[in-house]
């Protein structure tokens, strides 16, 4: 029963284009915008280049994937590292191999490798379980807008991953804020 988290290769990309097509039928179904949707080939090959992709593999096989963007901007001028891109296969949703990998990315990677105090990523108001799932998971609604391009309402999600770091960064902003 091995479990390997790491970063994705080139040579992952053929099977990560399966995984995320399969896991992202849903958004595909309710016209959601989103580049993994529809991602082929060359536009996996170009996340895993241009991004920090994780994998999960159980028993050699790649479960799960998540991509820490690597843009200097995102579309929500977030001060926080941003999530994309995850998914989980369709024969292994429901084991716990997404929140497995989606801990392990907040936790080694967010807060321990980059040192950040939280994380953001973003999902649409009118998928029917992804909003609700991330906030089991912790994450919170910090901002919302709605593009005009069929997504609908999309609402950008925070969870702070070092408590105590987060509050002094508070503090800090607040202190620099009123002098």
């Amino acid at each position: 029963m091995s479990e390997i988290y790491r970063l994705a290769e080139p040579s992952d990309a053929e099977r990560l284009v399966d995984v995320i097509y399969d896991a992202y039928i849903t958004i595909r179904e309710l016209e959601l915008q989103w580049p993994a949707a529809h991602a082929d080939l060359a536009l996996v090959e170009e996340n895993i280049v241009k991004n920090a992709c994780y994998v999960l593999e159980k028993e050699g096989q790649i479960v799960a994937t998540l991509t820490l963007s690597k843009e200097t901007t995102n579309r929500w001028n977030s001060e926080y590292p941003f999530l994309k891109w995850f998914a989980v296969h369709p024969d292994a949703q429901g084991s716990g191999f997404g929140t497995k990998l989606l801990t392990w990315v907040e936790e080694v990677v967010i807060r321990d490798e980059v040192g950040a105090s939280a994380v953001t990523l973003a999902t649409a108001e009118k998928h029917p379980w992804l909003l609700n799932m991330y906030e089991r998971k912790g994450y919170e609604r910090i901002d919302a807008i709605d593009r005009g391009n069929g997504d609908g309402t999309m609402y950008l999600l925070r969870k702070i991953v070092n408590p105590h770091l987060y509050h002094t960064e508070r503090l800090g902003h607040h202190i620099g804020g009123t002098r």
